[in-house]
């Protein structure tokens, strides 16, 4: 038992430039693109498989503490993580695909296990994708 969602897009850069700013500069990045999430890198050195990143999620009004774990970490591909939200755990996993030189599609596939699949989440996929028009409008206007 659980819920599956995944969002897609398209971003008008090189897949390169898309994953820079998505996966190794994710800690400063991703509340710029959620501003309901403020996070902390824990962990030394640069974003890789085993990196540890503090939450905190204010999304529900009360802030929720949480931590999220890099699983997966493959260059200019795939970043997968391991997010506890308090009691909730969720799976994320991003892919980046170089439809061409200068256009990036990317994908965000969450999985909630646990969940009963009779769920509405539609507030969840309302979110994720919200976040991917943020991504592109950072990424194309900076970049």
């Amino acid at each position: 038992m659980s819920v599956q969602l995944q969002v897609s897009g398209l971003i008008d850069r090189p897949v390169a430039e898309v994953f820079h700013f998505i996966a190794h500069e994710h800690v400063r990045n991703h509340p710029r693109w959620d501003p309901d999430i403020e996070l902390e890198q824990m962990s030394d050195g640069p974003i890789g498989v085993g990196t540890i990143i503090k939450r905190r999620n204010s999304r529900s009004g009360t802030p929720v503490e949480g931590t999220m774990e890099v699983v997966e970490f493959e260059p200019n591909r795939a970043m997968g993580t391991v997010i506890h939200d308090g009691p909730t755990e969720m799976r994320g996993r991003m892919t980046f695909e170089a439809l061409s030189d200068d256009e990036t599609s990317l994908t965000i596939d969450v999985e909630l296990p646990g969940l009963d699949e009779s769920m509405d989440t539609n507030f969840l996929t309302s979110m994720i994708e919200r976040s991917i028009r943020n991504m592109k409008q950072l990424i194309e206007s900076e970049l």
